[in-house]
């Protein structure tokens, strides 16, 4: 099954995507991550104000297989937490780069989200390895 890959987003090798918007960037897992992980039943999220800096965890997605850190490609302070998820876990396989974003964070450097992988690098990575 193919996995979806948004032209407009950033990736990462650790399975990440990043959607910029000014020096905001939103941040939540790939379709290849969700479909990798399962049926996903618990996300843990950090709180607004927590600061992160980049490839460092700031959460953990629990599905029926394993629990998995989730790692930010970009580092800043959250400026918000999808809350939604507490309620809807199973919303990151269903839109994972919808409604189910993880996390919004104040870039401490905007310039980074251009260092990650374009949509066609992400899918050669993905090719290249699996």
């Amino acid at each position: 099954m193919a996995n979806k890959i948004p032209e407009n987003l950033h990736y990462s090798k650790d399975h990440e995507w990043v959607k910029v918007d000014g020096d905001v960037a939103t941040i939540g897992i790939t379709d290849y991550a969700q479909h990798a992980l399962g049926d996903v039943v618990y996300v843990e999220l950090p709180s607004v104000g927590d600061k992160f800096e980049s490839h460092e965890a700031f959460g953990s997605v629990e599905s029926v297989k394993a629990v998995s850190e989730i790692f930010t490609p970009i580092a800043g302070e959250i400026v918000e937490a999808n809350d939604g998820l507490n309620d809807n876990p199973e919303a990151v396989n269903n839109d994972a780069y919808g409604d189910a974003w993880m996390i919004k964070v104040k870039m401490n450097n905007p310039l980074e989200a251009d260092a990650m992988l374009s949509a066609v690098e992400y899918e050669e990575y993905l090719s290249e390895n699996e």
